[in-house]
């Protein structure tokens, strides 16, 4: 009888440890969740006004593309957490390459916002830009 004992109590440890261990595992995999309203590519329309022509240019972020007289880069890009109202917001810094005397100052280093571009407006005479998509 003694070691029947022994084997349910060894059996009643092995589930507390391994219910403990379950939960261990679900908390661990809920700090390390991805956060979904962040994204990694960013894409942005460009209007030449001179041609009229648009064209869809996909920025990684954190990556340095030119885009004929402009160096563009897309630092940060975020969705909203609400899809009624959806909301696209990026960080982006624009150079223009043509101005020799101002290399170091941005045409444009702010948030950009994909529902009113006005609030931060891209001011340059011969380029458009405008936020498309962050995913």
């Amino acid at each position: 009888m003694e070691s029947k004992r022994n084997i349910l109590a060894g059996i009643n440890k092995f589930n507390f440890y391994f219910f403990i261990f379950l939960v261990y595992f679900f908390l661990i995999n809920l700090s390390f969740s991805k956060d979904t309203t962040e994204g990694y590519f960013t894409d942005i329309k460009i209007l030449d006004k001179i041609s009229s022509k648009n064209t869809l240019v996909k920025l990684k972020n954190g990556e340095l593309i030119t885009f004929k007289d402009l160096s563009i880069k897309s630092l940060k890009c975020k969705n909203s957490e609400f899809d009624d109202n959806p909301e696209i917001i990026a960080y982006m810094q624009v150079k223009d390459l043509t101005d020799e005397n101002n290399n170091e100052v941005f045409v444009f280093n702010g948030w950009m916002f994909s529902s009113s571009p006005s609030i931060t407006p891209f001011d340059h005479p011969v380029y458009d830009v405008w936020l498309i998509k962050c995913y």
